[in-house]
């Protein structure tokens, strides 16, 4: 049986000592959604990315990497991340989508070697692997959205569907044991809690929960909810991490990225979270 308790809070990363470093056994996850590169954000992230080298095993982007989704402004998140030389496994969310240029910023991504997941999967090694969707709104438990009335309406919801079918797929092509969900919208009314309520349908739904479950997701991260919860848990008991930057910064000013620990060495995954900020 899967093992999915989060073992306690230790020091932010420019607090750890020297030898508190990556343990064999373990892949390191650094994630952080939202950060939001504008043209005149060019330098703003490029050396705090770059410390993701020396402290993670794969970076992980949930998405809103951009104000309004202009190649401009992906040719500026590239620019950040030209010193990170670790896997970088990435989502797009809902600004990215703003300017109609998605398709030419999902190339300019690719091409600087970010695996850009719509539906797709990445695995990092023969344990650990990533799916990941952009996800969609909805609601969550009684408050969800349902296709009954105008055609409108049902559009919306199969909008949600396709996205929860998408991960669910994902999920089940990855051979690896261990499995990490990556959305840009919550899949738990939990980590967005914090939010007004008059806006928690818009945020996520909990559609998205259900394939987490039914494919025993070893941990799922995810943005959006800017002044959200940082954890949760589905009913299925997997471990929900909202990485919104806003999020994290309010905890930790300074702060780029969440580290999570996933230990592989084991038939049994136990996760350490820890917040990297500027030391």
């Amino acid at each position: 049986m899967t093992d999915r308790t989060v073992t306690g809070a230790i020091p932010y990363a420019h607090e750890r000592s020297g030898t508190d470093r990556r343990k064999p056994g373990a892949v390191r996850i650094a994630a952080v959604g939202d950060f939001h590169c504008g043209v005149d954000d060019v330098g703003a992230y490029r050396e705090l990315f770059a410390r993701a080298n020396d402290e993670a095993d794969v970076l992980v982007l949930t998405g809103d990497l951009t104000r309004w989704g202009a190649v401009a402004e992906f040719n500026v998140v590239v620019g950040e991340l030209a010193d990170v030389t670790i896997p970088i496994v990435s989502v797009l969310g809902n600004h990215d989508y703003e300017s109609g240029q998605v398709a030419e910023g999902t190339r300019v991504l690719r091409s600087r070697g970010v695996h850009l997941l719509c539906g797709d999967t990445f695995e990092l090694n023969p344990t650990v692997g990533f799916a990941g969707v952009k996800g969609f709104m909805g609601g969550f438990g009684r408050g969800m959205l349902t296709p009954f009335g105008e055609p409108e309406t049902k559009a919306f919801v199969a909008a949600t569907v396709n996205e929860v079918h998408s991960l669910e797929l994902a999920l089940r092509r990855l051979s690896t044991p261990i499995r990490v969900a990556v959305l840009h919208y919550a899949p738990i009314s939990a980590t967005i809690a914090g939010e007004p309520e008059s806006i928690h349908p818009y945020l996520g739904t909990d559609r998205l929960a259900e394939p987490l479950d039914r494919y025993a997701a070893a941990v799922a991260f995810h943005g959006h909810a800017h002044s959200g919860t940082l954890r949760g848990t589905t009913l299925g008991g997997v471990p929900v991490f909202n990485v919104s930057l806003p999020l994290l910064r309010k905890d930790k000013p300074g702060a780029m990225y969440f580290l999570y620990d996933a230990h592989t060495a084991a038939t049994s995954i136990a996760e350490t979270p820890k917040v990297s900020s500027v030391g």
